[in-house]
């Protein structure tokens, strides 16, 4: 019964997430729906990764709690540097900072185990875990040398919100289309929007004043 209710709670607060996520990317940045659609993805992500934990503890699914934490520090790091105007990274930014760096070392530790096994969602666990300790070495580098102000601060703001969307988009693709191989699902939304978070860093850095 507390799996059922948690699944539903899950669901639902993906059905929020994902067309929040769309109008903050369409709507003007810093404008009143771009913040009031983020403000709402933020909280249904918080929601999603709330419930995806004790599913993944019920469960027994460690690679569904370590998408759980990777996904929710896409979308809490991206949070934080929308708020953190200044550049002074708080202990909870650290905190948030080292548990990626982990759950990153986590993927790769568990995709080895998956590869061992013989299941073909190792590359999900390598391709996601390069992901999370590439994030949280540049998330950490802009917190030490307090340089998450001006423009620096809006595309750690874009990256890690943009990389968020990714996660809904994936989770969406996952649930209804099955593919072969079976990480292709996982993966695609990353190849097919990262170079949109490449364009969209590149031209904040051209026309947004430091």
């Amino acid at each position: 019964m507390v799996g059922t209710v948690l699944l539903v709670i899950h669901i639902a607060a993906g059905s929020v997430a994902l067309p929040t996520a769309i109008i903050a990317l369409i709507t003007a940045k810093g404008g009143t729906y771009h913040i009031r659609a983020g403000r709402v993805y933020a909280i249904a992500m918080t929601v999603i990764f709330v419930t995806a934990l004790p599913l993944a503890i019920l469960g027994s699914n460690l690679f569904l709690a370590l998408i759980a934490l990777f996904s929710f520090y896409l979308v809490f790091a991206g949070w934080r540097f929308a708020r953190n105007r200044h550049g002074h990274a708080q202990p909870i930014d650290w905190a948030a900072v080292a548990v990626m760096g982990l759950t990153g070392l986590g993927m790769w530790s568990y995709g080895a185990v998956l590869l061992l096994s013989g299941s073909a969602q190792w590359v999900t666990m390598v391709v996601f875990g390069s992901i999370a300790v590439a994030l949280s070495a540049v998330d950490a580098r802009f917190h030490t040398g307090r340089r998450a102000s001006g423009k620096q601060r809006i595309t750690r703001h874009l990256t890690n919100m943009l990389a968020g969307t990714i996660a809904t988009v994936t989770a969406v693709l996952v649930v209804n289309v099955e593919t072969d191989p079976v990480w292709l699902a996982w993966i695609l939304p990353t190849i097919v929007i990262t170079p949109l978070i490449v364009w969209w860093n590149v031209r904040i850095g051209r026309e947004t004043p430091g």
